[in-house]
């Protein structure tokens, strides 16, 4: 494996640990850029190979971001344009080379040599490029073109629409904010590999796609290691682009045949899947698994058979230096670790599609993950379209990761304003529910979280209530609360009733802010956000953020709950940690208020 100037450039480590290949060069660092507000430089033609673009950025940081070199700027620029050379490594020559984008926001059109090699459209979900055909001996030139209006139709999560801050909404990120890299492969490569497990039959199905369909018969060898040891080697031949090939996990004389993946010990299995034509290895690719089952029955989770009580914080996965973009790999450990240390078992990713090495080490460290697709703020066929599209593309690329265990396509009627009578929004809600359970069957989708549900496996309601007596009032009986509202806004979509095997989460709620924190220098100035009165000092915190905790979890049909939220992000001031990660009360105290030994938490977490 290789990685140009890995000491030197941002971000050096491989991106995808659950699809690695042993070719990988690296191609952050610096790279030209311009600005393109006339959008000229189609008809000018900056995409051929010696002109020179007059700005430079560090890749993978946005250019509204600080670690960018342009940036921290609010300023909107709807195209932008990048450029770098690179050499193929000698250990690629004589195949194919893939050129591969962890994420570009929001339009991407790439040229090779002055040859438009491919187009993606989607700012949160990766691409692939074969440019093997563009390839020239020596230097080759890369040039990016970007488009990113500030458009309502697109998933846009927390990024603000305008510029400026409004409410609990961000600074947008635009163009190239994960890592570029090149693989090297053969005359076939696989696509994807998603394994199912089941639990239940101790055995797991692993689906390989191939990028083309094969002339003859080929072969697949797949070999399961647990903890550096090989536990099965099993061979199949290929005939077709997809193959399912079932694994069983039993292997004889072997008394634990099968290790589950939970929080308190998150086993991982090994895949190394190998693709060979006429005995020859063409294409090798190293994954990871877990063993795990998630479901709801009569109302409650369970987690490999056991009942599962989450105890989850919101997350939204901005950085002051960075924006979405992680600064480091560390950075990422950081955030996870601190969640565990306040005593939570999971994180629900707020409104993005996070780096892929969140989950990666989300599996590691045994953190439970819920998934969620950012919203559009505009309905139209464009936006049903886009978040249809990303919802795909972000289980495709994540289906193997354990530590997700629910899928959430749309939260609090955010680009369908009106879902609680309008019929095609409604539809819109299904769509996003059954598509998602027809692409990954193994997880859990909250459909549209927060109120006006439509089908879903978990009512989840949003309540920031400052009191633990106002919870109780709110949440005293669930019928009440299916069949009326949830604090202003209707539970359940107009015509919707649910079925009872719902599992019922409180999945916002506390949002307590400080009177003495606040964004800091050149986006400062601004009003900061937070719910009710901002507390003056620990104690104050800690009386709200008992009361409220404690009333949740006295609901006695509800399954978990989900605070707001980890970290301060610019203007919403309402995190355990400030923007820089430092916690604002003692980390200790929140831990026990979350693992209370006399609360229902006791239960699998």
């Amino acid at each position: 494996m290789s990685s140009m100037n890995n000491g030197s450039i941002p971000r050096p480590e491989h991106p995808r640990p659950d699809f690695m290949r042993d070719t990988f060069c690296n191609l952050n660092g610096v790279w030209q850029f311009a600005f393109d507000d006339q959008d000229e430089g189609i008809a000018a033609g900056w995409y051929k190979p010696g002109t020179s673009l007059p700005l430079q950025i560090t890749v993978p940081f946005c250019y509204q971001s600080k670690l960018s070199g342009l940036g921290p700027t609010d300023e909107i620029h709807p195209v932008i344009w990048y450029r770098r050379t690179f050499a193929v490594p000698e250990e690629m020559r004589g195949g194919r080379v893939l050129l591969r984008f962890g994420a570009v926001d929001y339009a991407a059109s790439v040229y090779v040599n002055g040859q438009m090699a491919g187009e993606h459209k989607g700012g949160y979900t990766p691409f692939a490029l074969d440019i093997t055909p563009y390839l020239a001996e020596g230097e080759n030139d890369l040039c990016v073109r970007v488009q990113d209006d500030p458009d309502c139709t697109q998933p846009r999560g927390k990024q603000y629409w305008a510029r400026g801050l409004m409410g609990c909404w961000y600074t947008p990120v635009s163009g190239i904010w994960q890592t570029v890299y090149l693989e090297g492969v053969g005359d076939y490569a696989m696509q994807r590999i998603h394994v199912t497990p089941d639990i239940d039959r101790h055995m797991f199905t692993a689906e390989i796609a191939l990028d083309k369909q094969p002339r003859g018969a080929m072969e697949l060898e797949l070999t399961v290691s647990f903890e550096g040891k090989v536990r099965q080697t099993v061979r199949v031949s290929c005939h077709d682009r997809t193959a399912r090939v079932p694994v069983d996990m039993i292997t004889r004389g072997d008394l634990s045949p099968m290790e589950l993946w939970t929080p308190e010990h998150p086993a991982l299995y090994d895949l190394k899947v190998s693709l060979m034509d006429g005995g020859k290895t063409v294409d090798c690719v190293q994954t990871y698994f877990g063993m795990r089952k998630v479901e709801v029955h009569e109302g409650k989770i369970y987690l490999n058979n056991c009942p599962l009580y989450q105890r989850l914080v919101l997350d939204q996965g901005y950085w002051p230096d960075s924006l979405i973009t992680p600064p480091s790999d560390e950075a990422i450990r950081l955030d996870l670790q601190y969640t565990l240390d306040f005593g939570y078992n999971g994180a629900r990713k707020h409104q993005k599609v996070e780096d892929p090495r969140y989950y990666y080490w989300a599996d590691k460290m045994g953190v439970l993950v819920w998934g969620e697709v950012p919203s559009a703020y505009d309905f139209s066929d464009d936006s049903v379209a886009n978040l249809a599209h990303t919802m795909l593309e972000f289980i495709d690329r994540d289906f193997n990761h354990p530590s997700i265990i629910t899928w959430v396509p749309l939260n609090e009627s955010w680009g369908v304003r009106q879902i609680y009578t309008d019929a095609r929004q409604q539809a819109t809600g299904r769509m996003l529910y059954h598509m998602t359970k027809a692409a990954d069957g193994t997880r859990l989708c909250s459909s549209n979280d927060g109120w006006e549900q439509v089908t879903t496996d978990i009512c989840a309601l949003h309540d920031y209530a400052a009191e633990k007596a106002e919870i109780a009032d709110h949440f005293a009986d669930r019928a009440t609360v299916e069949t009326h509202a949830c604090d202003w806004r209707p539970c359940y979509a107009k015509g919707e009733t649910p079925t009872g095997r719902e599992a019922f989460m409180v999945t916002e709620f506390g949002g307590i802010a400080f009177t003495n924190v606040g964004i800091q220098g050149e986006m400062g100035g601004m009003e900061t956000w937070g719910y009710h009165d901002k507390v003056t000092d620990q104690e104050a915190f800690f009386a709200r953020f008992q009361g409220v905790t404690d009333g949740i979890r006295e609901i006695p049909y509800c399954q978990g709950y989900c605070y707001t939220q980890l970290t301060d992000v610019m203007q919403e001031i309402n995190g355990l940690l400030t923007p820089d990660r430092k916690p604002k009360m003692d980390v200790e105290r929140v831990r026990a208020i979350n693992r209370n030994p006399d609360s229902k938490t006791n239960q699998l977490s």
